[in-house]
């Protein structure tokens, strides 16, 4: 292949690339858009990309309308606690499926990804019954439980291959050094599994963080409801929508997790191996 022909395949990769990049942040963008537009800016039969008059009222309506405080408070507690929970239940339980393969694990494991093609209508009535029985109904608890219960087939099929891709040279050292399984896997695996660990967590959270299905039925007081909820709230009668204060909250909404992800995405891409050396 000659230089030429190099230079145009990686100039076709690049535009690819950037027009999947518009494509996926164009609906953002236009979020950020509405929710800065005054009234008259959002019934205009001309939308603009920039508004011509930036305005706050969209965010201080939204706020007065929905406590949108206290629902980001339940989706935070219900999201936090379902992603470590998941991942401290699936971090023992994919190290025991990794490292011992017997037909019991490889059993598991398909039923693990099986158990993700399920629709959410044929679980909620059994789920219900039993959260009921439990007195767990319209309580965070139970809505964490139903999280964690969800989470946890991906999360151990997630953390599984990363358990894999850890060398047993390592572990055997540890080993012969006198380690046993316990330490090993707290000293050894563990801190070479951060990177998986942490992309687990962050599956997990935000599963948890954008789910609506689960806390609408689950939730029904005001005061516990979730905040993808609370959004719903902002739609009328037949569909009609106040459309500057939703785009304003749903724009507040998509803050944490992306806040999140930038705070450990170097723990997720970094290299993790610099633990491994034994000295």
């Amino acid at each position: 292949m000659s230089m030429r022909t190099k230079r145009s395949v990686r100039a076709g990769q690049y535009v690819a690339l950037l027009c999947y990049l518009v494509f996926l942040a164009f609906p953002f963008l236009w979020l950020i858009s509405t929710a800065f537009k005054p009234a008259p800016e959002l019934g205009s039969l001309h939308p603009t990309w920039i508004p011509q008059h930036p305005t706050l009222d969209n965010f201080r309506q939204a706020f007065d309308e929905q406590p949108l405080l206290r629902a980001t408070a339940n989706s935070l507690i219900a999201a936090l606690s379902a992603g470590l929970i998941a991942v401290l239940i699936a971090t023992p339980m994919a190290y025991v499926m990794a490292r011992h393969r017997t037909r019991l694990a490889t059993a598991a494991t398909g039923w693990v990804v099986v158990s993700q093609a399920f629709p959410f209508v044929l679980l909620i009535i059994p789920l219900f019954l039993v959260l009921k029985n439990l007195h767990l109904i319209n309580t965070l608890w139970g809505l964490i439980m139903v999280y964690v219960v969800w989470a946890l087939p991906f999360a151990l099929w997630m953390l599984v291959g990363y358990v894999r891709a850890v060398p047993r040279e390592l572990e055997d050292a540890a080993a012969v050094d006198g380690a046993g399984r316990l330490r090993t896997l707290v000293s050894v695996t563990a801190p070479l599994l951060a990177p998986g660990i942490v992309a687990t967590a962050l599956f997990a959270f935000i599963t948890a963080w954008n789910e609506f299905f689960f806390a609408l039925v689950l939730l029904k007081t005001p005061e516990k409801q979730t905040l993808p909820v609370v959004l719903t709230h902002f739609l009328g009668a037949e569909g009609a929508s106040d459309l500057g204060p939703l785009a304003a909250a749903a724009f507040l909404a998509t803050l944490p997790s992306l806040v999140l992800f930038a705070v450990i995405q170097r723990r997720i891409t970094g290299g993790m191996l610099a633990g491994a050396v034994k000295n």
